[in-house]
């Protein structure tokens, strides 16, 4: 058996009413300085916060009373598993989902609040789905499982078919690519109907287990996955997922947790969308400069999610502000006395420097009697800025230290 357009088009007839069909979205800035119409498909605004809901919709209306009576298990690093006990609520049936460990507080709870059970085990998708294993034998549960299957990657094709109603001259398209699911569906949809179309699959490099595999012929699993992607942390991709890239996606590629940020921030400031690290890696591969583009080449982009927690993205926000040049991290002496503090800040309120943190160091900096370290975290302009403040600040007779990776001399 293999995964076929009819199969897509009888998904997207059992989907209509429970998955949104989710917008296209022009990304202007890029677009401009590409000389490319670049657009996203925004499945960080479907229902459950990811294309997850479609697989699982479409796999759970497809199974017999008796498999419904008895319920359905999942293994999920968070996505599939808000998918899955979304789709259970819908058709009425018990979901019951392991999770790693670590998996974000924000998809664990989201997950119970659609009224599943969630069991947290192991430290990664792989370890979750050998404790299903166990669960499927011990209570005679239907797996729905989160790529290797034909019904699951028929539902997640439907976003193919959608792309192409909106740019029906599609050139390429760009997906994240976990154990498969997402971008077989998508490829067998888009290439059925427009074979030109040039398809590239985005991997995290702390997780990618798709080259390996490709290059041995058969599923390999890497020994880690580390990586702020974790919708996409899957360690071996699939028996059934596997041979559809090998056939239809024309390049592979891999992107850094640095590149990915730089892409969760670029959705957040210029898309004014929250996506998560798995949802942002084919907006990163464009960002980091991976892939060639012709003049004007129609592009879709899939953000495959937007389940991020807010401590990460608050992390990822700050840490992308930092390396460019937003932030501006200065220590520097000064007199340990009453009053002594007010007149450094007040130079750097002259020159238009936002103070974010202010920290005082005696004995860590070994700082001369009478005297104490200040250490000043800055919020500026961009880079330029911060030259003119620390150029400001020398002029007034401080002697400055600073972050040298991160202000190059």
């Amino acid at each position: 058996m293999t995964l076929t357009l009819s199969d897509i088009h009888q998904a997207q007839q059992r989907l209509r009413g429970i998955a949104l069909e989710t917008p296209m979205i022009w990304d202007e800035t890029l677009s401009s300085e590409l000389g490319i119409q670049l657009y996203h498909k925004a499945e960080c605004l479907q229902r459950s916060g990811s294309f997850k809901v479609r697989g699982a919709v479409n796999k759970i209306s497809l199974l017999t009373d008796a498999e419904k009576a008895k319920g359905v298990v999942a293994p999920s690093a968070g996505n599939h598993a808000q998918g899955v006990a979304l789709a259970a609520q819908i058709q009425g049936i018990k979901a019951t989902i392991v999770m790693p460990t670590f998996a974000p507080l924000t998809k664990v709870l989201a997950t119970r609040g659609y009224g599943a059970e969630v069991i947290l085990h192991g430290n990664s998708f792989d370890d979750a789905a050998a404790k299903v294993g166990e669960l499927q034998l011990e209570r005679g549960l239907t797996l729905v499982h989160a790529f290797n299957d034909l019904a699951v990657m028929a539902g997640q094709g439907t976003v193919g078919l959608e792309i192409l109603e909106v740019l029906p001259e599609l050139d390429t398209v760009i997906v994240p690519i976990g154990g498969g699911g997402l971008i077989a569906g998508i490829a067998t949809a888009i290439k059925a109907l427009r074979p030109q179309v040039r398809m590239i699959g985005i991997q995290a490099a702390g997780c990618a287990s798709v080259r390996p595999s490709l290059e041995a012929g058969t599923p390999v699993q890497v020994a880690h996955a580390q990586t702020i992607a974790d919708g996409i942390a899957v360690k071996r991709p699939g028996e059934l997922t596997l041979p559809i890239i090998r056939d239809l996606v024309d390049e592979l590629l891999e992107v850094s947790d640095d590149e990915i940020a730089r892409g969760i921030v670029h959705c957040a400031q210029r898309l004014k969308l929250v996506v998560e690290g798995a949802g942002a890696a084919g907006l990163a591969a464009v960002l980091a400069g991976k892939i060639i583009f012709k003049p004007q080449e129609k592009v879709a982009v899939v953000l495959c999610g937007g389940n991020i927690d807010g401590t990460l993205l608050s992390r990822v926000i700050e840490q992308v502000m930092a390396r460019a040049g937003r932030y501006l991290l200065l220590r520097v002496a000064i007199i340990d006395r009453p009053g002594a503090l007010a007149p450094l800040i007040d130079r750097v309120a002259e020159v238009g420097a936002n103070v974010i943190d202010v920290f005082h160091q005696r004995a860590m900096w070994l700082a001369p009697l009478g005297k104490v370290g200040i250490e000043l975290i800055l919020e500026v302009r961009d880079q330029a800025h911060g030259q003119e403040v620390m150029i400001h600040l020398e002029r007034a007779g401080y002697h400055l230290e600073r972050d040298q990776q991160q202000w190059p001399e």
